[in-house]
């Protein structure tokens, strides 16, 4: 009998979303977990994109989009990894919008219960991303969410990773798609708002359980008090 796949996320969209920004979890530990995954930094400071095994970090707070290497040293509030393994796989061969593949990849799901994970290899004619402004915990993360650098770049070749979440677990994760993309020269990237794909190779993985694991030491995590109405409210603003 063949191993289970493991879907693991540190701490949930819904405290991030209230304002806990602090990191507790490394780099470093976080890929024991899975090679393809996305996440956020210590502070919020820009998006975490994983990637055949290696961590990148998109950030546009200095006017510009960059994207660097992350060391397994930096700290992290929230991120979700899975052992990527592609169950389906097929080419996209002529141009389409994000919605458009959306709707084809969820053609090939058994079910709308399970987690998947998704990677998306091709040529963007069109690619629009925002990254997350470093914050403090004083400000809450939709408001934030308000004041984040978005950047658009035609033409561009790279990689969509990220997981699709059923509509049961929204508040853990967000329900729907959850995307980052990276180009291929490590130049750009961030949270994928929308794009047009020319063509490309589409991978959608498995998730047979979700391991989901909390800032046990972090005592404004086990003390905070949550409004979820609002966190709902605020999750579906912010993404």
């Amino acid at each position: 009998m063949s191993e289970p796949i493991k879907l693991f996320q540190y701490n949930t969209l819904g405290a991030l979303m209230a304002g806990l920004y602090g990191g507790s979890l490394t780099i470093g530990e976080l890929l024991e977990h899975g090679d393809l995954g996305i996440g956020t930094l210590d502070s919020i400071d820009g998006e975490l994109i994983i990637l055949d095994g290696k961590a990148y970090q998109a950030k546009g707070s200095s006017g510009k989009p960059e994207v660097v290497e992350v060391s397994n040293d930096v700290m992290v509030p929230y991120a979700a990894v899975v052992p990527h393994q592609a169950e389906v796989i097929f080419k996209q061969r002529f141009e389409m919008s994000g919605n458009e593949l959306e709707k084809r990849i969820e053609s090939y799901y058994d079910g709308v219960n399970l987690f998947r994970s998704i990677k998306i290899k091709g040529h963007f004619s069109k690619m629009h991303v925002r990254m997350i402004p470093k914050s403090t915990p004083d400000t809450k993360f939709a408001d934030v969410a308000t004041r984040q650098p978005e950047y658009t770049r035609e033409d561009v070749s790279g990689t969509i990773v990220g997981i699709w979440t059923p509509q049961m677990f929204h508040g853990v994760s967000v329900a729907g798609y959850h995307l980052h993309f990276i180009s291929d020269d490590h130049s750009f990237g961030g949270h994928v708002m929308d794009y047009v794909i020319t063509e490309g190779m589409i991978e959608v993985g498995p998730v047979d359980q979700l391991d989901q694991r909390f800032p046990v030491q972090d005592r404004q995590y086990l003390f905070a008090k949550f409004n979820m109405d609002e966190l709902k409210k605020d999750i579906e603003k912010s993404e």
